[in-house]
C-alpha cells in the first residue's frame, strides 16, 4: 500500500515541475500561466497556508489543495505543451527544487494581516 502512495507522491512532484516548467512558456495564456505558477510556487514554498501542527486542516492542504491545483492545471493546458515539458521538467528535477521566498514572504503578509484583524476583533469584542 505504501509503495502506491509513494509512486503518487512521485508522480506529482514531477508535474510541480512540469507546471513550474510550462508557466514560463508564452504559448500559453496569462491567467493559466499566472495560475500554475501559483501553485508551483505554493508547492516549492517552506511555508504552508494551513501549518502542519494543526490537527487534521494543517494536511489539507497537502493532500487536497495542491494536487487538485495540479489537476486542474494539467487539464487546462494543451496536450502536446505538457509532453514537451514533460522532457524539461526531468532536467529541472535533476537540479532540485527551486525555493519559494516570495510565496513565502506572501503568506507570512496574509498570516499578519488576519493576526491583526484578530486583535482588533477581539479588542473591540471585548471593549
Amino acid at each position: 500500500m505504501f509503495t502506491k502512495w509513494k509512486e503518487w507522491a512521485r508522480a506529482l512532484k514531477r508535474e510541480i515541475f512540469v507546471l513550474y516548467s510550462a508557466s514560463r512558456d508564452r504559448r500559453i495564456s496569462v491567467w493559466l500561466r499566472l495560475f500554475m505558477l501559483g501553485v508551483a510556487a505554493y508547492a516549492f514554498s517552506p511555508i504552508d497556508l494551513i501549518p502542519d501542527f494543526v490537527p487534521v486542516l494543517g494536511y489539507i492542504d497537502d493532500l487536497l489543495l495542491v494536487p487538485l491545483g495540479i489537476y486542474l492545471a494539467l487539464k487546462w493546458l494543451p496536450k502536446d505543451i505538457v509532453a514537451e515539458h514533460r522532457a524539461r521538467a526531468e532536467e529541472l528535477a535533476k537540479q532540485g527544487k527551486p525555493t519559494n521566498w516570495a510565496a513565502g514572504a506572501l503568506i507570512i503578509f496574509l498570516y499578519v494581516l488576519l493576526g491583526v484583524w484578530l486583535l482588533r476583533w477581539l479588542i473591540s469584542w471585548i471593549f
